[in-house]
């Protein structure tokens, strides 16, 4: 059994050690890894005015990007992959309402300008390394394999 003074020891030594390991493990993905994954070196003015676009139109109000947002409507981290850049501006710069599979997509109507830096932005972000999310949808094939 460990004295008083013992156990205010181990408990300090077990801390400060947690708190070190805590603190290089920080440093090392802040300054190593997330750079890496991210490719920061691709983001240029266009996708950095699509992020405030995101933001300035609060797409995450319907949205999830990165798995943070709200579930109302699709997952766009890896839409550019999904549907392309075609489909996104036709969806980005439509004049009217439209609801695919029943949900309501508000009708933004933005430039040829504002829907290529969203869909900047979008690629940029479907190029990150997510180490695996979301993950890919395994289908069956329906074909009639028998003889």
């Amino acid at each position: 059994m460990l004295s008083k003074s013992q156990a205010r020891t181990f408990f300090l030594g077990g801390t400060v050690l947690s708190f070190a390991v805590f603190i290089g493990l920080s440093w090392n993905t802040l300054s190593k890894e997330v750079p890496k994954n991210t490719h920061e070196e691709n983001l240029s003015p266009q996708v950095i005015s699509g992020k405030h676009l995101w933001e300035k139109n609060n797409c995450m109000g319907c949205h999830t990007i990165l798995g943070e947002g709200a579930y109302y409507a699709p997952e766009l981290t890896k839409v550019y992959e999904r549907r392309g850049e075609g489909y996104i501006k036709a969806a980005l710069m439509s004049k009217t309402p439209w609801s695919p599979r029943g949900r309501k997509m508000v009708a933004y109507g933005f430039t040829e300008q504002e829907a290529n830096d969203l869909t900047a932005f979008l690629k940029w972000i479907g190029e990150t390394d997510l180490n695996g999310f979301p993950a890919k949808p395994k289908y069956q094939t329906t074909i009639n394999q028998s003889k």
